[in-house]
């Protein structure tokens, strides 16, 4: 009874880790799960396909004798291991870094067209 218990938590752990470090906001670990796919590595997300499987197991009581606890925990430990490692600060920074780049770029692509027009028209 207690391994099942530790796998409904490991699930429950790893929904709050989806939560809180990709913002996935559902209920259950197969809708976070597929709502993160393109966020997590292939590895990762096949782990966390698993798990999402179990959790469907995991509710009846005969066919949780069915689960595969010592692959389950494995898992839940490289799912939860990469998500723990994800620095939020980071992220940020780099998607502002990022948006400052589109930004740059679109302004030199304007200027650019805009020296174009005026010298094709002679102004310049």
């Amino acid at each position: 009874m207690s391994q099942e218990f530790d796998i409904q938590s490991q699930i429950a752990q790893t929904i709050l880790l989806l939560r809180k470090k990709l913002g996935v906001r559902d209920k259950t670990l197969t809708a976070s799960v597929r709502r993160a796919r393109r966020r997590l590595p292939r590895k990762v997300y096949k782990q966390a396909l698993v798990l999402a499987q179990a959790e469907k197991m995991a509710v009846h009581p005969k066919l949780r004798l069915l689960l595969d606890t010592p692959k389950l925990e494995q898992a839940s430990e490289d799912v939860q291991s990469h998500l723990n490692a994800i620095n939020l600060a980071d992220r940020r920074w780099g998607w502002f870094l990022s948006f400052l780049g589109s930004l740059a770029l679109g302004l030199l692509v304007l200027t650019a067209v805009s020296i174009f027009i005026l010298r094709s028209r002679g102004l310049i």
